[in-house]
């Protein structure tokens, strides 16, 4: 696992919201409130691809040249839940799980699905026992 930092951070958040691949310049534009100059974005994507947080994922016409394409290699979901993970480890969990429940805006249709979650990866993990 990866750690990012505060700018990374912003531009996967880019990435991962965009759900398609995005250009360079998607980024710069896309991003809101960013903490770096549209200057070092070069740096950060480099920064991405070297810890493969991120990966080409083709080409796009921009002007008179080409530039790459970028998607993510793991999900916003997938990043976070290894933080955690990696922070606190799995002693964590229903403390965290708790913390997230006592939310005011959680429905009834959020926790039939996350019921629903939990059955599943339970009667997968008896399959494989």
């Amino acid at each position: 696992m990866f750690l990012l930092t505060k700018s990374e951070l912003e531009v996967m958040n880019v990435i991962w919201k965009a759900g398609k691949p995005v250009s360079r310049n998607d980024i710069i534009s896309l991003s809101e409130n960013k903490t770096w100059k549209d200057s070092s974005i070069h740096i950060l994507l480099n920064g991405l691809l070297k810890k493969e947080a991120i990966r080409e994922d083709g080409f796009v016409r921009c002007g008179k040249v080409f530039g790459r394409l970028f998607s993510p290699n793991i999900s916003c979901e997938e990043y976070y839940a290894e933080e955690v993970f990696s922070a606190g480890g799995k002693e964590s969990i229903p403390a965290l799980l708790s913390a997230l429940l006592r939310r005011d805006d959680l429905d009834d249709a959020l926790f039939d699905e996350m019921e629903e979650i939990l059955k599943e990866k339970r009667k997968e993990r008896n399959k494989t026992k």
